[in-house]
């Protein structure tokens, strides 16, 4: 009977001392993704429509699909990235045709519409560094500020890019994000919240795309160019049509 006792004690022990060995940035984040959708995202297949396209995403710790789907002039494309790579089909055939700058390009298309769809869910990637910045406040509401950076391995072609998300003290939502970016020219952007659809026990977010006069600045000074009034909108970002499917273990 002791020994059964001090076994229990030992799981309890161990699992307090691996949740306090967490950094503030981690708890925050991790509240911030139970407020989210917490383990609704686990075993959830999601899709979406984006800017006419179709989206399927599946993501788990150890494996993850993006799926996205439209038609032009060449026919019916089905752009498919997974832990084996990426692969295009037009009309049910496979495209060995891809040059490897094409296939980055298509890759880093459809990872970056996942990455900001799962939000923050894949804040707790092996590869993501997050930093606690203090907090702050916009519009009145107090914020937790983290920075997130990326390890050059598994952080994917973008690894060099940096994002500050603004978590907010009292529900842990992320009413704004802001980035820099060095692909495509480069640049910096901040996204602020203008709708929410709750679908499966998920919070998924509609933003205003915001960009600066000068893309140059850092994305630090994102916030003070905001309340200037200094930012413009770019674009709108919304989902359209969102199922979630649960997915049996």
């Amino acid at each position: 009977m002791r020994l059964r006792y001090l076994l229990v004690f030992l799981v309890v022990l161990t699992a307090f001392a691996a949740c306090n060995s967490r950094t503030e940035a981690e708890k925050i984040v991790d509240r911030s993704i139970e407020a989210h959708g917490g383990d609704n995202y686990f075993n959830s297949k999601i899709e979406f429509d984006f800017r006419n396209i179709h989206y399927t995403i599946f993501k788990t710790p150890d494996r993850f699909e993006y799926i996205r789907e439209f038609s032009d002039s060449t026919g019916n494309v089905i752009d498919s990235l997974n832990n084996e790579g990426f692969v295009r089909t037009v009309n049910g055939a496979k495209i060995d045709t891809l040059s490897e700058e094409w296939i980055g390009k298509y890759s880093r298309s459809v990872n970056s519409v996942a990455y900001f769809a799962f939000l923050p869910y894949g804040l707790n990637d092996p590869s993501v560094f997050k930093t606690s910045l203090g907090e702050t406040e916009i519009n009145g509401e107090r914020y937790d500020l983290i920075k997130v950076t990326f390890a050059e391995e598994g952080g994917g072609d973008d690894f060099d890019d940096e994002f500050l998300y603004w978590i907010g003290k009292d529900d842990s939502f992320i009413d704004f994000m802001a980035y820099s970016y060095h692909t495509d020219g480069g640049g910096v952007r901040m996204r602020e919240v203008s709708g929410v659809n709750e679908v499966g026990g998920i919070r998924f977010q509609n933003y205003l795309n915001l960009k600066p006069s000068d893309e140059s600045v850092s994305v630090e000074k994102m916030q003070e160019l905001y309340e200037a009034g200094e930012l413009e909108v770019l674009s709108e970002i919304n989902l359209e049509n969102i199922k979630v499917e649960t997915l049996k273990n």
